[in-house]
């Protein structure tokens, strides 16, 4: 049975209908990013989302589209409709250490994750996690993530299943770590390559998962770990890399200590294959013009982690350089350092890393702070293009996966008070941005199916 009608079949088992739904609302959707183009946004006051087979059939206008024949219509009148969130960034097994207090990113790990992620070589552990994890993701609108697990393949498997079970579109990968860890997190190279190609074999493209081959970050691996990683990329040039990068100022000195012969923390990476298209790098804060150029040119992904980097110290993003070099950009929440799942909260804090930008520069007017309309695409249209899946996700286009929100602009008394004299969807989203969180999210649908 070829891999195509593996997955075909895993999608029926899902209970997907024929049935044609029709959704009315206020619709907002991205063709294209509005850092670059004036006219990229798709806005529709009193839109009608039409979706079939757990697909996107048709978006517009009420009044153009409301005699399209439907089975049933759903009146989201007063709420906002768009994409579903995309989490760039995430572990799941650090739910359990969210905001643990006191330490930079290497007493971090050395206090709080490390002790955490010995756990998830259980079974029944994981997977009790990962199904906490994956429904927390639906509760504030999460709809697609790139997600760390543990260097244990067990703690794969779990999450893959409970994924696998909700029929969500995640993308995840074991830990690669073999030195600077507790023995019982660290494999051996050799031992990397057998047990993340046996992975890759069972989950990738099995229902809407893939795989990410995911070394920690640099100091955790040997230059011989780092080759294998460039060894299965070549192998399986599908799936995707997602590691850490340049996070904090004492890691990228810790760096140069260990691969004395790379010009950059990038390029220790650079020298093992995994700066590629399918590469993201999570925080990307202490960079180089140079790696930046070396990023833009061989067409890899920054994941924006605002909520972590404030939380431990680690620094301001640049996203003007990133602009600059035509890097694309997603927003990650990065629990558990980041403080919640929320992308919502994220975006508010996006927001704010780019004000504090001004704070350390003679000529604050030059630093771009980011727009409503900027910040939302970062979180559904953007998020999708890092992850090489704007083709299916990330919009409300004809032929997309139904993977969308319902917004309530107005949930809780404060959010309301605030957009109840909003005149533009801009006011309006600028405070969901700034003042929403799970409330916000009224209903979130994977493939047409409403899951909150």
């Amino acid at each position: 049975m070829n891999i195509k009608l593996v997955s075909l079949l895993c999608l029926c088992s899902f209970g997907a209908t024929a049935e044609t739904v029709g959704y009315r609302a206020e619709i907002l959707y991205f063709k294209a990013d509005p850092a670059k183009e004036k006219d990229a946004s798709v806005h529709y006051k009193d839109g009608y989302l039409i979706v079939k087979d757990g697909y996107i059939l048709k978006s517009g206008n009420y009044a153009t589209l409301k005699d399209q024949p439907v089975d049933s219509m759903i009146d989201y009148s007063g709420k906002i409709i768009t994409p579903g969130f995309i989490d760039t960034h995430v572990h799941y097994p650090q739910i359990t250490m969210i905001s643990e207090y006191g330490e930079q990113l290497i007493g971090w790990l050395n206090t709080y994750t490390f002790p955490t992620e010995i756990k998830y070589s259980n079974h029944p552990y994981a997977s009790q996690k990962a199904s906490v994890f994956l429904d927390q993701l639906v509760e504030n609108g999460t709809t697609t993530a790139l997600v760390f697990a543990t260097s244990s393949p067990v703690s794969v498997d779990a999450f893959f299943e409970q994924a696998l079970k909700r029929n969500m579109r995640m993308i995840s990968g074991k830990v690669l770590m073999d030195r600077n860890a507790p023995a019982e997190l660290l494999d051996t190279p050799e031992s990397a390559y057998e047990e993340s190609k046996a992975l890759i074999k069972k989950w990738q493209h099995k229902g809407r998962l893939d795989y990410a081959v995911t070394p920690r970050f640099a100091p955790t691996s040997t230059e011989e770990e780092l080759n294998i990683a460039g060894k299965l990329l070549r192998e399986f040039p599908d799936v995707y890399l997602q590691t850490h990068l340049a996070e904090n100022k004492q890691e990228v000195a810790w760096v140069k200590e260990l691969f004395p012969k790379s010009r950059s923390y990038l390029d220790v990476y650079d020298k093992s294959g995994l700066v590629t298209k399918k590469s993201i790098f999570a925080h990307s804060i202490h960079l180089d013009d140079t790696d930046y150029k070396v990023m833009s040119e061989k067409g890899a992904s920054i994941a924006f982690c605002p909520t972590s980097n404030l939380f431990l110290g680690s620094g301001l993003f640049n996203l003007d350089k990133a602009h600059q070099y035509s890097i694309p950009v997603g927003l990650g929440t990065d629990v558990g350092a980041g403080t919640s799942l929320s992308i919502l909260q994220t975006m508010d804090e996006a927001y704010k890393v780019t004000q504090m930008r001004k704070a350390f520069t003679d000529n604050p007017d030059d630093v771009h702070s980011v727009t409503p309309m900027e910040n939302l695409y970062l979180a559904t249209l953007g998020g999708a293009t890092v992850l090489s899946l704007q083709d299916k996700i990330g919009s409300l286009t004809p032929g997309k996966e139904a993977d969308f929100v319902v917004l309530d602009p107005l949930a809780g008394q404060v959010l309301a008070g605030r957009n109840e004299g909003s005149k533009t969807i801009e006011e309006t989203l600028f405070g969901i941005e700034m003042l929403g969180d799970d409330r916000t999210v009224t209903h979130t649908y994977v493939m047409g199916k409403k899951m909150k």
